[in-house]
Formats: C-alpha cells, structure tokens, sequence
C-alpha cells in the first residue's frame, strides 16, 4: 500500500510539475540517490583492521676481547658474522582519523582529490632467543699464530614495533549514480618504528667447550620515524550531501629502517682469575609491509 502512495505522489508531482512548467526529470532527481557534491573538504574517523607483515631483520655483530690473568694480557680475538631474523607477521585493529578534499572535473564524473591519513598501528613481532652465527679467531700473547673458533650471539627477545603512520594520498576517481565515487591513490608514509635486542650475549666456543665470551647480557635499540610509500583503492558511498562513509584498502611498504649499537663490557670469567673485557658492535636493519581495510564516516564541509 506505502508503495502505492509513493508511485502516487511521484505521479501527483510530474503532473503539478508539467503544470507550471518544470522538467518532471527535475522532479525524479529529488528521490534519487544524493549527488556527489562538485566538491568538498572533509574529516573522518574511524578504524582499520590490519595484517602488517615485519618480514626479516638483517643482523651484523662484531666482538672483540682482550683475555687478562692475574692482570697480565694473555690472548687477544674477535669475531664476526652477519645473521637473519625471521620476525612474522601481527594483526592490529586501528583507530584512523582522515582530512580530505575533493574536486570533479568540469562536466565530468572523473574527480581528484587528496586524503591525509593518521593510523595508530601498535603492532609488533618478537622473537626468542634468536642467534647470529659468528667466526673469528684469538691470538696467544706471544704467538703469531692465530686459533680459528666459532660462536653465537645469542639475543633472549628480538623485538619490532610500529607505533604510528601517516600517509599523504593523492587520488583520481570517478563518480556513479548510486551516490557516490570509486577511486585510486598512491603517495608517501611516515612511520615510526623501533627496534629491540635485549637480552644479548657473546658465546664461543674453543676447543669444543662454549664459553660467555661477553658476560652480563646486554639491551640494545633504536628507534626512529621511517619514510615509505603507499597505493590504496576505496569507494565512498553518500547519505546526502554532507554525509558519507568512506571503505578502502591500503598497501604500504616502509623503507628500511638501519640501527647501530656500541657497548663496551667486563667480563670476570671463572675462578682462575681471568677477566675478559671487550666490545660488542652491530647492526641491524628491516622494514615493515602493512595491507589495512578502513572504514571512516566523513562529514563534508
């Protein structure tokens, strides 16, 4: 019956409308879908659900030692090696506030427009226990023939976080009946990212014994805003001229970020009276891929 009435009235409508001399096209425009506006600033919030991928860190760790008894020097070595950790992939659920603008084309359903993006990620990856293979080789004071060994760094919690990210994201779309336009972007990120090796210790092991070359384990990190690029495909559907929501999925990729760790250490090794001091210096460096389907509603101005 409401059916009925509602063909009526559109009826009623194109009949005063031909009456008074207004196109009855004009009048059916009023019960169709909102227009896409011919343009418009906006703010949006919302949330995303993400799967970012930290993919694996390349690690590099130099130590060196100087072997002492009853104060005197009695060898001296180092070691060397790079190593590769395997940090997996996190999924995090994220707030996401966006300011956007808008513009169609003169005549046209083709738009442009740019959307700056702000995504608290809080994800992380962490592995225990990872090792970094090393070999190197110590001299006896005295001797001009150095003893090849091998050892491990051993590093308790490997850790990689990504905090924030925004991205800058110029787009063109095009507009369709129903009230609303698809669209295609791509331009830069900044991430903020850290890196943690806690827990690391210096073993070798010489003439089939494995010895804590370094002593008390050490924390190493860094941490720091990383630039990157991102592509994004979205479609926006509009309530009425102010209002719309606003679904779309990225995929962004962060340069690597490269971090550099230096420390010194002390080592009183055994009960022979050997005290074992030294460096550790290393490296490491990765880089985080993020793939996000948001969801905002946006107010126009």
């Amino acid at each position: 019956m409401n059916h009925a009435l509602s063909r009526r009235h559109h009826v009623i409508a194109a009949i005063i409308a031909a009456g008074v001399g207004v196109p009855a096209a004009a009048v059916a425009q009023d019960h169709a879908a909102p227009a896409v506006p011919q343009h418009a600033f906006y703010l949006g919030v919302g949330g995303s659900a993400n799967l970012a991928n930290f993919g694996t860190q390349d690690v590099y760790a130099v130590g060196t030692s100087d072997v002492f008894r009853d104060g005197a020097r009695i060898s001296s070595g180092s070691a060397a090696g790079p190593g590769s950790v395997g940090m997996g992939t996190d999924t995090a659920i994220a707030p996401v506030v966006q300011l956007g603008y808008f513009q169609r084309f003169t005549d046209s359903a083709w738009l442009w427009g740019a959307n700056l993006n702000y995504t608290y990620l809080n994800a992380s990856a962490s592995v225990q226990n990872a090792r970094i293979p090393q070999a190197g080789s110590y001299t006896p004071t005295g001797s001009s023939t150095p003893v090849p060994f091998t050892g491990n760094a051993i590093v308790q919690s490997y850790q990689t976080e990504v905090t924030h990210q925004v991205a800058l994201m110029p787009f063109i779309g095009h507009a369709f009946d129903a009230g609303g336009f698809v669209y295609l972007g791509a331009g830069p990120t900044l991430s903020r990212m850290s890196t943690k090796l806690n827990g690391l210790i210096g073993f070798a092991d010489t003439n089939g014994t494995r010895s804590d070359i370094s002593g008390a384990p050490q924390n190493f990190g860094t941490e720091g805003w990383v630039f990157g690029g991102a592509a994004m495909l979205g479609v926006t559907l509009f309530f009425d001229a102010s209002w719309f929501v606003d679904v779309r999925y990225t995929l962004s990729a962060t340069q690597r970020q490269t971090g550099n760790y230096a420390s010194t250490f002390s080592n009183p090794n055994g009960t022979d009276g050997t005290l074992i001091n030294g460096t550790l210096v290393g490296s490491s460096a990765g880089r985080l891929v993020n793939q996000g389907i948001a969801f905002t509603i946006n107010r126009g101005f």
